[in-house]
Order: structure tokens, then sequence, then C-alpha cells
């Protein structure tokens, strides 16, 4: 595996700054472009600008204006609207806002598992339908055979 570079541009770090913003990795923006990995990664730590066409690429997927991501003018700040109807999911959203001001590997150690926690779930849900449905099957088989 390669060492990471640092973007060698303004433009480099921005693009960055806005992919991590919205969560994705390079491979997931390389998809959603129509590219690959390699190309996105060079954008960010090789070139000073990608063609003209691809900047309209990225800026359709990253959501913002040209104009933004060549730092002609700065993103605006994103609205968040805060949850107000459960008390349980207040309590969640203030928790993950906290999760925002960790290092950035500490938040990827959340996510990886706030996602394997999720992705577990459907399997769990399973697990226990087929524990349940064995045990009201053996009711059923022990009531028909006691009488």
């Amino acid at each position: 595996m390669s060492a990471k570079l640092p973007p060698s541009s303004p433009f480099g770090q921005r693009l960055l700054d806005l992919r991590r913003q919205r969560g994705l990795t390079q491979v997931q923006l390389a998809e959603a472009l129509g590219s690959t990995q390699r190309a996105i990664s060079y954008y960010e730590t090789v070139a000073d600008y990608p063609p003209a066409e691809v900047i309209v690429q990225l800026a359709r997927v990253l959501e913002v204006s040209t104009d933004v991501l060549l730092g002609v003018k700065t993103p605006k700040a994103p609205k968040v609207t805060v949850p107000h109807d459960d008390p349980e999911t207040r309590r969640l959203w203030k928790r993950f806002q906290r999760v925002l001001e960790l290092p950035e590997k500490d938040r990827r150690a959340v996510i990886r598992l706030v996602n394997s926690l999720v992705a577990a779930q459907p399997a769990r849900r399973s697990a226990a339908r087929s524990s349940a449905a064995r045990s009201t099957s053996s009711r059923r088989n022990g009531a028909s055979s006691g009488g």
C-alpha cells in the first residue's frame, strides 16, 4: 500500500475537503464520475487542475458550484436541521455532533463501528425470527404429542 500524499495544490485540498465532507471515499467519488480511484487521487495530490469537463462533473457530484470547487467562492455553511420530535433522536443527534469534534482517525473508527452494527442488524433479526419459529414449532409439536 502506498503512503498517502498531501495535496500539492489548493485545488487538491479543496477537492479532498469537499469529498470528505460528503463522506465519500475516492472509490465512491470515482464511481459517481465514471472514473477511477487513481484519477481522483491524482486530482487530489498531483494535478493543479483536472480537465474542464471533469471539474464540471466533480462540482455536480459534490453538489457545489464550479466557483466553489475552483476556489473563486467560499462554500456556504451546510444547513443543519436538528430533530426536535423525539428525545432519543435528539440525544443521538447531539452525540453524533460531538463525534465531529474527534480526530479524523477516531471519527473513522466510530463510523466503522456504527456501520458494522447496522450491517449486522438484519442478520440478528433473521436469527431471532428463526429462533422464534423453532420455539413455536417445538411448542406445537410438544402440545400435539402430549394428548
